[in-house]
């Protein structure tokens, strides 16, 4: 029962959360609970809300954590845990999140149409990338899947270099940023939020990059070698498609 309650509460609390978000990045603050602060105190409220995000997913997501975590919790439950706790995170950003007073820039006309067609272009671009991971779990559900029809671990997987990743070495990082900064009206909050979104992604990239290189050794730092970390060289892909990576 724990492995099926798991797997529910993930997929609740994951795909609320990530659509909550969306609409949270499309609209701007959707003020659901007005506290009534100062300019402030909201973004003082706001910052730490961004920062508790931060550090749960920060931290839950590095190695290290979660060997400590496999003496007390099976390893094939920590995905889903993981989902469930940076969804009710989320969320709790999503909601208790503090529209600011101040407005500094309103596009409208043909400049908003196009900011939004930026941002689903940005969607798009994520899904393509999540895609060309082959196997993307967004979820943490394959390994309690594997748990329930009592399968053993997969191998490791070799590094592969497929889709837009022939282009840089995070391309879902690279959408996420387009996506945030996808905003046709900056408000003081939006742009906190803008900012310390973008400096944690990129701070992220540099943590990941680091697992990576352990992970997959010489391959690896011969990727980074051929392909930028996140804005392409140009339009041409900076390397083949291949099955195994560099």
């Amino acid at each position: 029962m724990t492995a099926y309650g798991l797997l529910l509460l993930s997929y609740l609390f994951g795909s609320v959360s990530v659509l909550s978000w969306l609409a949270f990045l499309f609209h701007g603050s959707l003020n659901l609970v007005d506290l009534g602060l100062d300019e402030t105190r909201v973004l003082c409220l706001n910052t730490i809300l961004s920062l508790v995000f931060f550090v749960q997913h920060s931290v839950m997501v590095r190695t290290s954590f979660r060997r400590r975590m496999a003496r007390f919790v099976r390893t094939e439950f920590h995905g889903a845990l993981y989902t469930i706790a940076s969804g009710i995170v989320l969320l709790s950003l999503v909601l208790f999140w503090q529209r600011s007073a101040h407005t500094w820039v309103t596009l409208h006309g043909i400049p908003r149409l196009l900011v939004h067609a930026a941002f689903g272009f940005s969607i798009a671009g994520f899904s393509w990338g999540a895609r060309a991971l082959r196997p993307f779990d967004m979820f943490g559900a394959r390994p309690i899947l594997r748990h329930l029809q009592d399968k053993t671990p997969p191998p490791g997987m070799p590094l592969r270099v497929q889709g837009p990743y022939r282009w840089v070495r995070h391309p879902l990082y690279l959408f996420c940023l387009l996506m945030i900064w996808s905003c046709p009206e900056l408000t003081a909050d939006r742009l906190l939020y803008n900012v310390l979104w973008s400096g944690w992604i990129i701070l992220g990239t540099l943590l990941e990059e680091r697992d990576l290189v352990a992970s997959f050794g010489k391959a690896y730092r011969d990727y980074q070698t051929s392909v930028p970390m996140l804005l392409p060289r140009s339009i041409r892909p900076a390397l083949a498609e291949s099955a195994e990576g560099a």
